[in-house]
Order: C-alpha cells, then sequence, then structure tokens
C-alpha cells in the first residue's frame, strides 16, 4: 500500500534529502531562508517518511548520493532537474536558473554527481537548529 502524498500535501512541494550530511543542510537552510511563499517542506531521506518514500519506488535506501523533489501533481525530480525546479519555485532572481534547462540532462547530472562525490568535503557536518516556526516544514 502506498501513501497518497499527493493529498497529505497536495500544495506543498516535498525535498527529500541527506539528512546526515552537512552540505545537503546547508541548502535545506538556504531553501527555508528562501521559500518566501512557504511552497517547500523537508524530509530527510533517513526517516521514517523518506524511506517509505523510497521503497514505494523502488528507489535506493540506503546510499543518498542524490535529492529527490516531489511535486504537487505527484511526479518527482532528481539531481540537476530537482535544483532548477527548486530554484524556479523560489522565483525571483533564482529564476534565472532556469537558463540551466538549456545543458542537456546528462551534463546537468554529471556536473550535480562531481558535487554530490565530493559533498563531505564541502561542509562540514554542522548541527543545523530550526526554528519552531522552521520545525513545521520538517516531515519525519
Amino acid at each position: 500500500m502506498t501513501t497518497d502524498i499527493s493529498v497529505s500535501f497536495k500544495d506543498k512541494n516535498i525535498v527529500f534529502y541527506d539528512g546526515e550530511c552537512g552540505f545537503c543542510n546547508h541548502w535545506v537552510q538556504w531553501i527555508l531562508e528562501k521559500d518566501k511563499k512557504d511552497k517547500f517542506l523537508f524530509s530527510s531521506l533517513q526517516s521514517e517518511f523518506g524511506q517509505k518514500f523510497l521503497n514505494e519506488r523502488n528507489l535506493p535506501n540506503q546510499v543518498f548520493d542524490t535529492l529527490y523533489l516531489w511535486k504537487p501533481d505527484s511526479f518527482y525530480l532528481t539531481k540537476y532537474q530537482a535544483i532548477l525546479e527548486i530554484a524556479s519555485e523560489i522565483g525571483g532572481i533564482f529564476s534565472l536558473a532556469s537558463i540551466g534547462k538549456i545543458l542537456p540532462d546528462a551534463i546537468g547530472n554529471q556536473l550535480y554527481n562531481l558535487v554530490s562525490r565530493n559533498r563531505k568535503k564541502l561542509a562540514a557536518n554542522q548541527c543545523f537548529l530550526p526554528s519552531a516556526e522552521q520545525r513545521k516544514k520538517f516531515i519525519d
């Protein structure tokens, strides 16, 4: 039986990320700061909700080398495409990231994979403590 995310969170985009990665947590904080339209919720891939998302889609559930963006119309994007869509959803000047769509997916994903392989070197694990208001945006 699958959880119908589209019913539970029909107006929100859900970012699934590696909760044990300082680099990933940095970008979650960045999205939280920029999300003025309150479009995003977050779930670590290690959480019960994140594991259920992965298992229901037969996605890897132990190695977390990508992020997933689930959209309200019930599809998800990964890697480079997810980053471009997040920037587009945030809007404003970040909408300019959509110019990245001119790159073929294969090249964009190669760039994403390069960063992903080196992400632990790029940012030390930091203890992120969200505010009470921000905690409402996290799904366990």
